[in-house]
């Protein structure tokens, strides 16, 4: 079970690779912007229980 581990875990870094510049940028935004509409939902949720409740 160890040794299969380690062989998946040895076949995925041969293939990984690091994130050219404008890649990486991407992924950033999209993942800003996830976290912000992740943040806006919560708050609209957390706005209407308020009012709701009051």
């Amino acid at each position: 079970m160890l040794r299969r581990f380690l062989y998946e875990c040895r076949r995925v870094l041969r293939v990984a690779r690091k994130p050219e510049s404008e890649e990486y940028w991407k992924i950033a935004k999209v993942t800003g912007i996830g976290i912000m509409v992740i943040g806006i939902v919560g708050f609209v949720i957390r706005l209407i229980v308020e009012l709701i409740g009051a």
